[in-house]
């Protein structure tokens, strides 16, 4: 790679790290802003994140093929735009209906930017870089999306709810600004270029070939497991007013307790990254779904503070080899392009919509009962965990 390509990447590093610093903090303090002005409870919140989910699984397919055919930068272009846009509306809407516009409108752009990112990320990378590629991106949006909830509750206490819009805002600007110059420098290098350009060529690993299944069943297990893992993330993110109300915690205090999770993702990311042992060994992911299920019911449950936090860094780790799994898996068996970011992304949002749905409706059908959004999405992760035992079971019967 040369100096000029590398520093290409490290501008869409940095665009990776902005897009999730700002989406991170706008929608998970969302849900203590639609507490805090309209007295939305965990119904109202869960609500708002299934919708969120449910537009995102079908948006994001579109923005990957509109990625792919009308180019990335023009896609990262026009979804920094309207996110831009969205941010100002909410900035001076004083209805809830308007601010529900506006989530329809920031799901529809922000599926114009992800998929594009991770094409991005991974052009022209030779086939034996993109496992590095896809490690490093992992841990850069982590650590955005860790920061944003750690210092996004104090920043809510400190300057209010127009922060919540307006400084998203301008990262937003600072990123759509900023594609104009590597979108530029992109074409540059193009010009100048003589060496045609890289066909990433994927395979399996060997240790694929040592297992009792095809690899591609692994593929399929990843692809089952991490959406699960959002039904779990987007129905506890929905949940965290509720729990700061409990034990009488500010958002800035609940930014510290609930970034917990996040933070341990993050290194969870970090150490999958550099150490491989966890490929193509199912009693990985099986154990780690397990464990994701327990800890995401003891967080919810939980009658104190530091049984919360503990649960969180199960929670977190083991969301974080459910998502590492599925790039993986999709890179070492599939394909790394932007029409494929765009069905990566689209398998997350069905389970954004899913957990919060169920959510909501345990809660409309039983809202005497606090605790029935946990036990329902809990259920649902038992379900998803025999789905994948099933899946694995199927599979070893048919390779005898």
């Amino acid at each position: 790679m040369t100096t000029s390509s590398g520093r290409l990447k490290t501008g869409y590093y940095a665009l990776t790290a902005f897009g999730s610093l700002a989406t991170s903090y706008y929608f998970n303090y969302l849900f203590f802003f639609l507490r805090d002005r309209f007295g939305f409870e965990n119904r109202g919140n869960l609500t708002v994140a299934a919708i969120h989910g449910g537009i995102y699984v079908f948006a994001s397919v579109q923005g990957g093929r509109f990625a792919e055919r009308h180019g990335l930068h023009r896609s990262l272009r026009i979804g920094f735009a309207g996110l831009v846009a969205c941010m100002l509306v909410a900035s001076v809407a004083p209805w809830v209906w308007l601010h529900l516009v506006v989530v329809v409108g920031y799901t529809l752009s922000v599926c114009f930017v992800w998929p594009a990112v991770e094409a991005l990320i991974t052009h022209d990378e030779p086939a034996s870089r993109v496992p590095h590629t896809v490690g490093a991106y992992n841990c850069t949006w982590s650590i955005a999306s860790a920061t944003a909830y750690f210092t996004g509750g104090a920043i809510y206490d400190w300057l209010g709810a127009k922060a919540l819009f307006l400084l998203p805002a301008a990262v937003f600007a600072i990123a759509w600004y900023a594609t104009g110059r590597l979108e530029r420098r992109a074409a540059a290098i193009e010009a100048l270029s003589t060496d045609p350009p890289q066909e990433v060529v994927v395979h399996p690993e060997a240790r694929a070939y040592s297992q009792p299944v095809p690899p591609q069943t692994f593929l399929r297990l990843a692809w089952i497991a991490n959406p699960f893992s959002y039904v779990a993330i987007y129905t506890l993110l929905a949940t965290m007013p509720s729990l700061a109300n409990r034990f009488a915690l500010t958002p800035g205090e609940m930014g510290l307790v609930g970034s917990a999770w996040l933070f341990a993702r993050m290194l969870a990311f970090f150490a999958l990254w550099h150490w491989t042992g966890w490929h193509y060994r199912f009693r990985w992911l099986a154990g780690g779904f397990a464990l994701m299920t327990g800890s995401f019911m003891v967080v919810l449950l939980a009658p104190t503070v530091w049984m919360v936090i503990a649960a969180e860094i199960a929670f977190g780790v083991t969301c974080g080899l459910m998502y590492y799994s599925s790039l993986f898996y999709s890179m070492d068996v599939g394909e790394a392009k932007a029409e494929h970011g765009g069905f990566h992304e689209a398998a997350l949002g069905a389970g954004i919509c899913a957990g919060p749905a169920v959510g909501a409706l345990s809660l409309q059908f039983f809202p005497h009962w606090p605790s029935a959004s946990a036990i329902a999405v809990s259920g649902m992760l038992v379900v998803g965990l025999s789905l994948l035992l099933t899946t694995w079971v199927r599979a070893k019967r048919k390779t005898r």
